[in-house]
């Protein structure tokens, strides 16, 4: 069984290296914050001194990190994974990045006999804990194949779109119909709620209909319960937006609407709450129309 290393085990991080464990696998761990790599030990992996040292003992090495220049400096820069990193090694990148830089990133690490994935996730920390992520992946098939068990262990779907970057051209696609789906759920509630009607009997009486979704039943019932613990948080989901508009922009992609919910979210983070899950977008149209949707 292969020995995998995995450098960044914070709010989702840390689940998907647990279930690895679980499942047999030998996992290295870094991460610059030590209290969730203890966590991740006691579990029972072993602990890097530094990402180089986790490359050079893994065959498979996966990064799950907040943004692209974090996943830079932990691949391309001193003491990083390619410092590390032995030929033959595959790197999947689980971080959800632009993917220009993906590509980038991919190129630096072919030129060190270091084939890379990139393979973003959606869920959130629900479907990280119980291993059921959507798992979107570019790269080689070859690659692909070579892993795929091991991504299916974190992933309740596992879906090679494409050459590298593809999966995560799928991911910030999939953010912004997740960000819009939210907010067509909050307005919607939020006139509901204006209008006298219980937002809990609506939500039941919709879901089962075209307007019902996933989103829906994942977010509506935290915010019937003003349930704003972070799954996913407004600031990592403005990253993502903002990664999406400057990758449209590129490619010449009109994008109004993902325009306007990343103001939303902006608007909520200079609030204070970029800390909260993004189904706390709902808040943007609580503050403007002066009610709250709760039970």
């Amino acid at each position: 069984m292969q020995n995998i290393g995995f450098i960044g085990v914070g709010i989702m991080g840390k689940p998907m290296a647990k279930n690895l464990i679980k499942a047999g696998y030998s996992l290295v761990v870094h991460d610059m914050d030590t209290a969730p790599v203890k966590d991740v030990v006691e579990a029972g992996a072993k602990e890097g001194k530094s990402s180089s040292h986790v490359a050079a003992q893994s065959d498979v090495i996966i990064t799950m990190l907040p943004n692209s220049p974090h996943v830079k400096e932990v691949v391309l820069g001193k003491d990083g994974v390619l410092d590390g990193a032995k030929p033959g090694t595959i790197l999947i990148d689980m971080s959800s990045i632009a993917p220009l830089v993906s590509r980038e990133i991919s190129e630096k690490a072919e030129e060190k006999g270091v084939i890379m994935l990139d393979a973003p996730v959606s869920g959130g920390e629900p479907k990280a804990i119980e291993g059921t992520l959507a798992i979107m992946v570019g790269g080689p098939q070859e690659t692909f194949d070579k892993v795929k068990d091991i991504l299916a262990v974190m992933g309740g779907s596992v879906t090679l779109v494409g050459e590298i970057g593809s999966g995560n051209i799928t991911k910030l696609a999939n953010q912004i119909i997740v960000a819009l789906n939210i907010a067509a759920m909050s307005e919607a509630m939020t006139l509901a709620v204006k209008a006298g009607v219980d937002p809990e009997k609506v939500y039941n009486a919709i879901r089962g209909g075209l307007a019902g979704s996933t989103v829906l039943d994942a977010k509506m019932p935290l915010v019937l319960e003003g349930n704003f613990k972070p799954g996913f948080r407004i600031e990592l989901h403005i990253k993502d937006m903002m990664n999406a508009l400057e990758t449209a922009h590129e490619l010449m992609v009109p994008v109004p609407l993902a325009s306007q919910i990343t103001e939303f979210m902006q608007a909520l983070k200079v609030d204070g709450k970029g800390g909260h899950d993004h189904g706390g977008i709902v808040q943007f149209y609580e503050k403007l129309a002066k009610i709250e949707v709760r039970k």
